[in-house]
């Protein structure tokens, strides 16, 4: 498998400006139908209780990049040092604005899920290099230092952090809110609709963006599905342990579990693109690799978690009627 992996680095995935905009629109698009579900009191709730909301930081920002590399640590002989500082890096970057969406749909806490989300990603300026120079260093020193190249100092502009956050959140969540408050009939209309085919058009940017590099991805995606496949899980079982050992609500433990599992694997491919950040001559395609197939993956987990979320609410009430009759 190492041998492998290592075929990886070589390759060169190409994303285009046009695409990558596509798909920043479609998130945006999604945070609107999502918006459309919201009543602006309850975020007043969430700020009363405040611990979810920093059990699902400490979740984020310190669990997952500290886990993360406990897990390199463990496949590290099974694992190339682009392939390991792809998962770093994944791990380094905020929560994903589809997890607002999952969240949704898992009947979870949603106004916890976009203020985690706004949250993490605010940060990211400070905690996406601070964590990747931190777990990236450690494994460089102790582990391997072969990867030593791809340890560069992640410079990030606080105003387009800034910009781009207003835009993917910010605007979608004040028109949703603005649709939900004076076009309340129409906000209803609309919500059921708009989730459902936003999540379509979300996977259909996903696939577009692919589209030029089908070949590779199917030629190389069995080496690192079961890596990503083993990372998500273990994102997702942080949030759900953290939840049920710290005892917060159903909703906000499906939130911890979502949030957690859903990272933004569209910064880390802007980061990864960006030559100032990762040289051109830098081998890098095991992190391209890990990277992408992210954007993918956390979607299906996603919503198999969703799946069996609602499953368990249905199975609770049913049983709750029950005892009633």
């Amino acid at each position: 498998m190492y041998e492998q992996l290592l075929n990886l680095d070589p390759v060169k995935i190409n994303f285009s400006k046009a695409g990558m905009d596509t798909i920043n629109f479609v998130l945006a698009f999604v945070m609107y139908g999502v918006a459309l579900g919201i009543k602006p009191s309850l975020f007043k709730e969430v700020f009363k209780k405040p611990k979810s909301v920093i059990l699902g930081a400490i979740c984020q920002l310190v669990l997952l990049p500290a886990l993360t590399y406990l897990l390199v640590v463990i496949l590290n002989d099974r694992i190339t040092p682009m392939v390991a500082m792809g998962m770093i890096l994944v791990a380094s970057c905020p929560g994903g604005n589809i997890s607002n969406f999952m969240s949704s749909l898992s009947k979870a806490n949603i106004e916890l899920s976009v203020t985690l989300t706004a949250l993490s990603t605010s940060l990211a300026p400070l905690t996406t290099p601070g964590n990747f120079a931190l777990w990236g260093g450690l494994y460089v020193r102790y582990l391997n230092k072969q990867a030593a190249g791809a340890l560069q100092p992640l410079e990030i502009p606080i105003s387009e952090v800034m910009i781009t956050v207003f835009i993917l959140l910010g605007i979608p969540l004040i028109l949703g809110l603005l649709t939900n408050k004076y076009l309340p009939k129409v906000s209803e209309k609309l919500k059921k609709p708009m989730q459902i085919f936003s999540i379509l058009f979300f996977l259909l940017m996903v696939v577009l963006a692919f589209g030029n590099n089908l070949q590779l991805f199917l030629q190389y995606i069995w080496y690192i599905f079961f890596i990503v496949l083993l990372h998500n899980a273990l994102a997702l079982s942080i949030g759900y342990g953290i939840g049920t050992t710290f005892k917060v609500p159903r909703e906000d433990r499906r939130t911890l579990t979502i949030e957690t599992g859903i990272q933004n694997s569209g910064l880390g491919l802007v980061l990864l693109f960006n030559p100032k950040i990762f040289p051109p001559d830098l081998m890098n395609g095991g992190m391209l690799f890990i990277t992408a197939w992210w954007g993918i993956w956390h979607i299906i987990s996603g919503l198999a978690v969703s799946v069996m979320f609602n499953y368990s609410t249905r199975r609770r009430l049913a049983r709750a009627q029950k005892v009633n009759v």
